[in-house]
């Protein structure tokens, strides 16, 4: 496959670390025995851990008796999750397609973003600013934004109308997910996007069932401090990025598929 953006350079070591096949381990997950509706179930999961690597004050014990129970909470503690289930839902049964991926952020952006910022792409220069407010990144320049964006979803085209062997599936999941995410071409809500499309590539080439259940936006909470240093060694500013080092990001999601 010939790619504008991604890049099949990495997968032989990529197959190297995992040698079982992200596909088999997620057939001994545990039967679900969870007494509320299975994918409601795994999209509140995915909108609760989405949402605290961000930042956002929940907790999915909490979201759960909201979501399940109907036990009542202040609606600023739920808004974000909330909004971010909507759009969990509407990928279920969506095409992954680039407007498709734009309404989705409309959704969960709800919030977050003025409704002319929603589902747009940004039009100002972005910088990504690290705890002690110093530049830890310089985004894609907002004239190049959509044909960067372009360029990718030509990538993302060619991976759906191609059969793939179970550790490619996984492997350009998580590369759209960084890609993405380096672009960073929305105002903001960049990385629940990103999280977004890593779960509806799976969804595309595994199915639904088994691929709403992979805990990705979980492990990506529990593992964030590595999650936000593998982006992070990739580089500064984006034309400068060396996805030669993107290895340790690939196999996050894989990987704890494989290990656990």
């Amino acid at each position: 496959m010939v790619f504008s953006l991604l890049s099949s350079k990495l997968l032989p070591a990529y197959e190297r670390a995992l040698q079982t096949s992200p596909v088999e381990a997620l057939k001994t997950k545990p039967p679900f025995d969870m007494p509320v509706d299975y994918f409601e179930f795994y999209h509140a999961v995915s909108s609760v851990y989405s949402s605290k690597i961000e930042g956002d004050d929940i907790e999915f014990d909490s979201y759960y008796k909201h979501k399940f129970l109907q036990v009542e909470f202040q609606p600023d503690y739920t808004r974000r999750a909330d909004d971010l289930y909507a759009a969990y839902r509407f990928m279920e049964d969506a095409e992954l397609t680039l407007e498709n991926l734009k309404k989705a952020h409309a959704l969960f952006t709800a919030s977050i973003l003025p409704e002319k910022h929603r589902g747009q792409w940004r039009r100002n220069p972005m910088f990504v600013l690290n705890s002690a407010d110093r530049i830890e990144y310089v985004a894609a320049a907002p004239e190049i934004v959509p044909a960067e964006v372009e360029r990718l979803w030509s990538d993302i085209k060619t991976l759906l109308e191609q059969p793939l062997s179970d550790f490619e599936v996984f492997y350009y999941a998580a590369y759209i997910h960084l890609v993405f995410v380096k672009i960073h071409p929305f105002q903001d809500g960049n990385g629940r996007a990103a999280r977004l499309l890593e779960k509806w590539f799976l969804v595309e080439k595994l199915g639904k069932e088994a691929a709403l259940a992979i805990p990705l936006e979980k492990n990506y909470y529990l593992k964030r401090e590595a999650y936000y240093a593998s982006i992070r060694k990739l580089g500064l500013e984006y034309g400068e990025l060396d996805y030669s080092k993107s290895l340790d990001f690939l196999l996050m999601t894989g990987g704890a598929l494989c290990n656990r």
